[in-house]
C-alpha cells in the first residue's frame, strides 16, 4: 500500500484557547448590538452603524478564529476565493441598490 499523505492536505486545527477566545468575542459582539437596541441607547442611524460594525467584526472573528484564514499556506486559495466572493457580493448589493434607487425615480 502506498502512503498517499503527501502533506498537501494538512489539517489546520485550532487550539482550545483560540476557540475559546473566538467564542467569547462572538458572544460579546452579539450582545453589544442587542443591548443597544433593547435599551434604545442611540438614535436610529447610530444604532444601525453599531449593528453593521459589530457584524463586520463578527465576520472577521469567524474568519480568523474558526476558519483559520491566517493559517493557510501558500498558495492562498481560500483567501482568494473569499475575496472573489466579497467582490461578487458587493457587486450584487450595490447593483440592487442602484436599480431600486433609479426604479423609484423612473415611475
Amino acid at each position: 500500500m502506498a502512503n498517499h499523505d503527501t502533506g498537501a492536505h494538512k489539517s489546520h486545527g485550532g487550539s482550545f484557547k483560540s476557540y475559546l477566545i473566538g467564542f467569547l468575542l462572538s458572544i460579546v459582539l452579539t450582545i453589544i448590538p442587542l443591548v443597544v437596541v433593547l435599551n434604545d441607547m442611540m438614535s436610529r442611524n447610530a444604532t444601525l452603524i453599531v449593528i453593521l460594525a459589530m457584524a463586520v467584526l463578527q465576520f472577521l472573528v469567524q474568519l480568523f478564529f474558526f476558519m483559520h484564514i491566517r493559517d493557510e499556506e501558500k498558495p492562498r486559495y481560500n483567501l482568494m476565493t473569499l475575496i472573489l466572493a466579497v467582490v461578487i457580493l458587493l457587486t450584487i448589493v450595490a447593483g440592487s441598490i442602484w436599480i431600486m434607487t433609479y426604479n423609484m425615480t423612473a415611475g
